[in-house]
């Protein structure tokens, strides 16, 4: 295959990959499809620090959603806890519903998680050694945002 139509087939591809390392912003909440599925839904906030105009560090958190479903839900709601730091890898996915009060098409995303692997310990007990001196100055805002519940359509998409 020559160079052109390689490139062609690399361009023609898509990719849907999320990794985030972060810490739990409380803990997840076990579900269960109408179909006996399990599922796990919980908030994962990631931080990251820059220098505003003035050359000052500021720190930014950023809230995800994350969905695990089967086994990984399972090891999700009985090892994971708020605080906790871990490592997720998955896939961006996005649900709609109808809002029940205004009659609107809402949206959420959402991480589809695939893999979790649990690092160290909860934020307080510095797991692993001694916690780095960033890790003792980051704070999580009070305003976790919460996951939307769908309303309609719940036996479907059970958040």
């Amino acid at each position: 295959m020559d160079g052109n139509k390689r490139t062609l087939l690399i361009m023609a591809k898509s990719v849907n990959r999320v990794t985030l390392i972060g810490h739990l912003g409380r803990d997840p909440q076990p579900k269960h499809t109408a179909g006996g599925t399990a599922v796990a839904n919980f908030t994962l906030a990631t931080n990251d620090r820059y220098k505003d105009k003035d050359g000052n560090w500021q720190e930014r958190t950023e809230w995800h959603n994350i969905t695990c479903w089967a086994r990984l839900a399972e090891i999700a709601s009985e090892y994971l806890k708020k605080g906790r730091a871990v490592y997720v890898e998955g896939s961006l996915r996005t649900h709609s519903w109808d809002d029940k009060q205004s009659g609107q098409k809402r949206y959420q995303t959402y991480v589809s998680a695939t893999d979790l692997v649990l690092l160290g310990g909860d934020r307080g007990e510095g797991a692993g050694g001694s916690p780095r001196e960033s890790d003792n100055d980051q704070n999580f805002p009070g305003d976790e945002p919460e996951f939307v519940s769908a309303g309609a359509g719940e036996e479907e998409f059970p958040f």
